[in-house]
């Protein structure tokens, strides 16, 4: 028995992979499979699971920070010109540490989902956010039972949307930056030639199913995009006196607001990486207290997106682009510099992004096809190549940069952040003896409309917009 149990714990136990990069590859035992293994009544206590962890995995304090960082803050940290452009100087400043606030409650929900469905499973180490879904539904009340693997299609599906976004969305900011560059320089080509040239050294890397050709690449993103940014905001300050703050809007309304809403929640989106972290700490408990990993690391992200959006609307205002690289002046050097090493940035990135996608993917592709099963690395490159195309033909047809990151935002990522979160909250409270007190109920209705809201004005205005570029 001890030796079966402990099977059940190593086939579950797929947490620190990717370098917490891969918030979708986590496996876990079948329910009916960890109860052959292991009787209800020797089940696995949370403490029990929560120590195992502590054993298997030596994340410290400080680097879990650095992979939360790194996992929250991407392409959008250069759309914040744009986030205040429609959210207003004033406006905007206020209302972002609020969407944090909201972020931060919704991750904590979801780290409660699931503590419950490890506890309530005999075997199990850890659950990603797909199978938290699933397993929350599936031990929540009865009638709720049978949409436990629907919800968990639900997630699966919005979670490859948004990386597919991503990797769509980094496609257009290497493209605009380096039209720029190529311009000034005298290469007179189309967008669509230049991204047409950025999609083979895209695919190359992306084809590999190995992670570990592809990950290195991932701290050269991170440095070329903080090289990218400091250099963006120097030139910024350095580029003559700010116009003044009564030049600006300090707060705008309708659909402005929709649009800001959608930014704002794309450039927040990493509620699927803060369960594979926690997971991956020393002391797993330091993830959510007071000062915490979460804690403080979202305020010095939502420091940042401010001071970042605040600089780049006072300079450019209304003019300001969805990256705030492509307002530089492409006749200056430096500027040509910063724009390529930006691009580099977010080039570097795609590979990684497309990795978590393919994770997704890939699984239940496998099990649905016979050929996949028999010559997996072939039909996989198949796979991954059709999938860059893919990626490139979206960013080919929808070349507005603000408007797609507002889409996937307003649909997906508040979804995702809000929503998923506080049904999984219902669901485990009602269980529960005392079940939801007036004040919760109140909080997590409020929160749902608050994320409806966003979702129906902020996907509707985006696809507005984006129909009237092309009219």
């Amino acid at each position: 028995q001890q030796r079966n149990q402990q099977k059940a714990i190593e086939a579950g136990d797929m947490g620190r992979v990717l370098n917490i990069t891969n918030p979708n590859q986590q496996q876990h035992p079948q329910p009916e499979q960890a109860q052959q293994q292991q009787p209800p009544s020797e089940k696995q206590p949370a403490g029990d699971v929560e120590g195992t962890t502590k054993r298997r995995h030596a994340t410290s304090v400080l680097e879990a920070s650095v992979h939360l960082f790194k996992g929250s803050v991407g392409a959008g940290l250069f759309a914040m010109g744009d986030c205040f452009k429609n959210g207003g100087l004033l406006g905007a400043t206020l209302l972002l540490p609020i969407i944090a606030i909201m972020c931060v409650h919704c991750e904590r929900l979801l780290i409660k989902g699931s503590l419950v469905a490890v506890s309530k499973t005999p075997g199990a180490t850890f659950y990603d956010y797909p199978d938290t879904v699933e397993k929350c539904f599936e031990y929540g009340p009865r009638p709720l039972r049978c949409m436990s693997r629907a919800m968990k299609l639900i997630v699966e599906m919005f979670l490859c949307v948004t990386q597919f976004g991503f990797c769509a969305i980094y496609f257009v900011f290497i493209t605009e930056n380096l039209h720029q560059v190529l311009q000034q320089n005298g290469v007179d080509i189309s967008m669509s030639m230049v991204m047409l040239i950025t999609l083979l050294p895209a695919m190359i890397p992306s084809l590999m199913t190995n992670l570990k050709y592809i990950s290195p690449v991932s701290m050269m993103a991170n440095f070329a995009l903080l090289f990218g940014l400091i250099a963006t905001l120097t030139i910024a300050f350095s580029d003559g006196p700010m116009p003044s703050i009564t030049e600006r809007h300090l707060f705008t309304g309708g659909t402005q607001l929709s649009l800001f809403f959608g930014t704002a929640l794309f450039s927040y989106e990493g509620i699927a990486l803060v369960l594979p972290l926690r997971n991956s700490m020393r002391e797993p408990e330091q993830f959510t207290r007071r000062f915490g990993v979460l804690n403080v690391t979202m305020v010095l992200i939502t420091a940042l997106f401010i001071f970042t959006g605040f600089v780049s609307y006072m300079r450019w205002g209304d003019e300001v682009a969805g990256s705030i690289t492509l307002n530089l002046e492409v006749e200056e050097v430096l500027s040509q510099v910063v724009k390529i090493v930006a691009a580099l940035g977010v080039f570097f990135g795609y590979p990684i992004q497309f990795f978590v996608m393919m994770k997704i993917l890939w699984p239940p592709f496998k099990r649905s096809y016979a050929c996949a099963q028999k010559n997996p690395i072939t039909i996989q490159v198949i796979l991954r190549f059709f999938m860059v195309m893919l990626t490139f033909g979206v960013a080919l047809v929808v070349p507005e940069l603000s408007l797609f990151i507002s889409l996937i935002g307003a649909l997906c990522s508040t979804s995702l952040a809000f929503v998923i979160p506080v049904l999984i909250d219902f669901v485990i409270r009602a269980q529960q003896p005392k079940g939801l007190g007036t004040l919760v109920y109140l909080k997590n209705i409020a929160i749902l409309i608050i994320a409806l809201l966003g979702i129906v004005t902020g996907t509707y205005q985006s696809i507005v917009e984006i129909i009237n570029k092309f009219v």
